[in-house]
């Protein structure tokens, strides 16, 4: 998962609070019959995934997920901020059930959690001025254009790691922050960014008017899924289930068009 900065909208992480055993004990698998409460750990600067609001409370996409799965349930549901190169020892110890963040499912994370199916794509895809699409359809179209993303980001790795398509720009730029490269891609001063798709379509809800997503992917793509202890069967093919019911009934849809105006999530 890849933390994007848009500190100009957010306030200052929540504290981290008691619950639960000591990080010593080991917790014992959740009963199969009731699932009462869930606490859900998450990074909450991570917009549009799971932040801070302007009234200080945690909202998001997963969030949003999270709370119609656990009406599904029955369940008391509570989001608890952690530190996120901690994640795995915070799930481990009992201190938070279920990560629920824009969490990549990856072969190495599988041999210390388990994880629901795939709910969404990680996709990265290119973000042109309002009615300006230049004729893109590939990454080839791309040779000869300004191109931006964000430093340190998905894209960059993999446009640096392939150094035919990088020579084909007629320049790469990368920015502290997508935010900076949204405001120079509206007045004109790159031709296209390359941008996480969840992050760039919620920029665009909130500026319809001024940018276009095209359906073109650059590089790899990954998948989004639900994060839960190894011994917690019980608990991931409850939330499972009920997740997958907000995704039949059509809730799950209305939750990604408020976020994206697009439903992202897979289809059972």
């Amino acid at each position: 998962m890849k933390k994007i900065f848009f500190a100009m909208t957010l306030l200052a992480a929540m504290l981290l609070t008691g619950c639960g055993g000591d990080a010593t004990d080991k917790p014992a698998a959740t009963d199969n019959k009731d699932v009462k409460k869930i606490v859900i750990g998450l990074d909450d600067e991570y917009p549009p995934m799971g932040f801070k609001d302007d009234k200080n409370e945690i909202t998001g996409f997963d969030v949003d997920l999270a709370k119609e799965t656990a009406k599904k349930l029955g369940s008391e549901v509570e989001f608890k901020a952690i530190d996120w190169s901690s994640k795995e020892a915070e799930l481990k110890s009992g201190r938070i059930d279920i990560i629920w963040n824009g969490l990549d499912i990856t072969e190495d994370r599988k041999q210390n959690m388990l994880f629901s199916d795939p709910y969404m794509d990680n996709r990265q895809i290119i973000f042109v001025a309002k009615g300006n699409d230049q004729g893109i359809k590939g990454e080839a179209d791309l040779a000869g254009k300004n191109v931006a993303t964000q430093a340190a980001s998905t894209a960059e790795e993999y446009v640096n790691g392939n150094e035919n398509l990088k020579k084909s720009f007629k320049e790469f730029k990368t920015y502290g922050d997508y935010i900076s490269a949204f405001m120079d891609l509206e007045n004109g001063r790159v031709d296209a960014l390359i941008c996480d798709e969840i992050v760039g379509r919620y920029y665009m809800s909130k500026h319809p008017d001024k940018i276009d997503a095209l359906d073109v992917v650059v590089g790899p793509v990954s998948q989004f899924g639900i994060a839960f202890r190894k011994d917690d069967q019980a608990l991931r093919d409850k939330v499972q289930a009920a997740f997958d019911e907000v995704v039949k009934s059509g809730e799950g849809k209305k939750v990604s068009e408020k976020w994206f105006g697009k439903d992202l999530l897979k289809s059972k």
